[in-house]
């Protein structure tokens, strides 16, 4: 028989169905056992009648502890006393698919009772609780409505690889790996393949793919590894149109989450999914360092004038909702000091873009310079050598203007659900002091 999920029960009301799931409670009385099976799309009572019921399903009921695994068949009924929506499954045969051992290692519906070390260290237990197993629906609609807008747009999907030769980008914040009789990194990103495609004529590319970072942050927001969703395209005017394609993006996918998920995230977490409308709010750096000390008395610190630091990030949103009533803004005009050697540049001004969105930036985009004299020079001005020679070449032959963009999903994620800490919207997360699980 083919298996039902709980979700679907509804439809099939005096029918034989077969659903299989964990045991969340066996409730055995004297003379009923109520049993409530879960699966990843929701809950069902099981009664099992004792007067009525085999022998054989009696055996199974005496032994069967929470958190084991079965498959059951039996007939759905509809019973108004039955507070699970009103329904049950009177089980014909119930088969006990893995038992769990009693004495679990933290008590998964109530967090409160035990460390964040302690959840990470038995993830697998911790995703067990409906609302932290939640979390990926909803990341997972975003990815998906992120990366259909893309679609829609001539955007191709490509993959990028994770083994790089050289530590390109800085190589004091890259992972060095053994590879056979010589060593390898692991990338940072993939901003070098993206430019790599547009000078092959691709034109349109993204990636969803991890990342990684050897810097000891201990941070709410940071990780040694995480999922990235990087996106390029090519014949553009300026960052302008890059800026334009991410925030139309955003609310497409925004959209998305609030009309699939947007009740259950409020009943969840308490938080409510705004769309935001276009165009974002923009304003240059200089003038966004003057409101904040005009309004906020915050002053920017010496060694980071030119750049924005997460003191800023939370009085540039502030700013925003108090200026402009939106939780997104847009920062440009940064030192080229601060931005990457391959950012264009104009009058000496970078011709890129932060994106900050609740406290906390969540995208560095811009224009690339695609000249390779003027790239050359950039590359000399910030010391560069061999390390980028095979960058380099992608410009020699002629490649399109081009710019684009990277968001940290999960970083994203812990916004929209106003989770403290990308540790919670991380599958396994992995940080200067965890690599296990």
């Amino acid at each position: 028989m083919q298996r039902t999920y709980i979700n679907e029960l509804n439809d099939k009301i005096d029918k034989k169905v077969r659903i299989d799931g964990f045991v969340e409670r066996n409730r055995n009385l004297q003379y009923v056992a109520f049993l409530v099976i879960k699966d990843k799309t929701n809950k069902v009572q099981v009664t099992v009648e004792k007067e009525t019921a085999t022998k054989e399903i009696l055996d199974i009921v005496d032994k069967l502890t929470p958190n084991s695994t079965v498959t059951i068949r039996g007939v759905v009924k509809e019973n108004a006393k039955v507070k699970l929506r009103g329904l049950e499954i009177i089980p014909e045969e119930i088969i006990i698919t893995s038992l769990s051992k009693e004495e679990l290692p933290l008590n998964y519906n109530d967090l409160d009772s035990t460390s964040l070390d302690n959840r990470l260290d038995n993830r697998f237990l911790d995703l067990r609780n409906e609302k932290n197993g939640f979390i990926f629906e909803v990341q997972s609609t975003l990815v998906e409505a992120l990366r259909e807008y893309l679609y829609q747009k001539h955007f191709t999907e490509i993959h990028t690889p994770k083994l790089i030769k050289t530590a390109s980008e800085s190589g004091s914040s890259v992972f060095e790996v053994k590879y056979f009789k010589d060593k390898a990194y692991l990338a940072q990103s993939p901003q070098f393949y993206k430019q790599m495609a547009m000078a092959s004529g691709m034109e349109r590319v993204f990636e969803v793919a991890p990342a990684f970072r050897a810097e000891n942050s201990n941070s709410y927001r940071h990780a040694t590894e995480f999922t990235s969703f990087d996106l390029e395209m090519s014949y553009i005017d300026s960052y302008k149109d890059v800026l334009q394609l991410e925030e139309e993006m955003l609310v497409y996918a925004l959209k998305k989450v609030k009309e699939k998920w947007g009740e259950k995230i409020k009943e969840l977490y308490g938080v409510e999914v705004v769309v935001p409308t276009t165009p974002f709010p923009v304003i240059k750096l200089p003038d966004l360092c003057k409101e904040l000390e005009k309004r906020y008395g915050y002053k920017v610190p010496e060694e980071e004038i030119g750049d924005m630091n997460a003191e800023m990030e939370k009085l540039t949103s502030r700013y925003a909702m108090e200026e402009f009533k939106h939780e997104f803004i847009f920062i440009t005009d940064f030192s080229k000091a601060k931005r990457p050697f391959y950012h264009m540049r104009k009058e000496d001004v970078p011709q890129g873009y932060d994106l900050v969105w609740k406290g906390c930036e969540i995208t560095t985009g811009a224009q690339r310079e695609h000249r390779y004299d003027i790239l050359l020079e950039q590359c000399k001005e910030k010391g560069l050598g061999k390390d980028v020679e095979f960058y380099l070449e992608f410009f020699k032959y002629g490649c399109p203007p081009h710019g684009g963009l990277a968001i940290g999903i999960d970083r994203l994620t812990m916004l929209l659900l106003g989770l403290p800490s990308v540790k919670e919207t991380m599958f396994l997360f992995r940080g200067p002091s965890r690599i296990t699980p």
